[in-house]
């Protein structure tokens, strides 16, 4: 555990974890023009924290009110100002932000991991690969830190979401959960959830190698 541990202290030292990579720093694809930057959520304007809120509010609330864990604003904002917490911003026009992901190095289940709490996209935005693109970064991020794997967690009943934190992730599900976790059902390879708690989370991850990998540990909240 020390050995893994000693890798998110290393990851959370680091100034830019996107700084080897320069060229995921622009987006001009689609009829886009953003250009993205990553920082802890220290490093943010307050502007712009509350621009992330309001954005996982307006995307997600509806979501969070139809599962177990209920919507609660203080709480939500507390995860996404935690001083773990780091963002990936992207910016149209170097000065109106469009899309972000908070993620964290963190320990799950006993393995080092980038844990992806969000992945939100102004409207105007979406369908032209930019959420895929942020993923990517991620990815990109936990590779070059050493990570074992990048994780998230999607509501069962987000079915839009799932499938394109699936595909996104090149996860190819298995998962196996133990007795003590009975809001996380099974899902097989071949299509939609199949479960008797419709408003529970699964967990999706992707190996630093690129083989797919779903957790079996259990979260407290749904992430994403």
């Amino acid at each position: 555990m020390d050995a893994v541990c000693a890798k998110v202290d290393a990851a959370n030292r680091l100034g830019d974890p996107l700084e080897a990579f320069p060229v995921f720093k622009k987006y001009d694809r689609n009829g886009l023009n953003v250009s993205i930057e990553c920082k802890r959520v220290s490093g943010l304007e307050p502007a712009t924290v509350d621009w992330a809120f309001d954005l996982t509010k307006t995307n997600m609330q509806t979501m969070y009110e139809q599962s177990e864990w209920g919507w609660k604003d203080r709480e939500k904002r507390e995860e996404m100002t935690d001083d773990r917490a780091w963002y990936l911003i992207a910016w149209e026009n170097s000065s109106v932000p469009v899309a972000f992901s908070h993620f964290r190095f963190d320990v799950e289940c006993g393995d080092e991991v980038l844990y992806c709490y969000e992945v939100q996209l102004e409207s105007k935005v979406r369908r032209k690969g930019l959420g895929k693109f942020l993923i990517q970064i991620l990815q990109l991020m936990a590779n070059s830190t050493q990570m074992k794997k990048v994780m998230l967690t999607v509501f069962k009943h987000n079915h839009g979401a799932y499938q394109f934190f699936r595909e996104a992730l090149h996860a190819t599900e298995a998962i196996s959960t133990p007795p003590e976790v009975p809001s996380l059902g099974q899902l097989g390879q071949s299509g939609p959830l199949e479960t008797g708690q419709p408003d529970a989370g699964v967990l999706l991850g992707c190996g630093g190698e690129g083989s797919g990998t779903v957790s079996p540990c259990g979260a407290s909240s749904p992430h994403t």
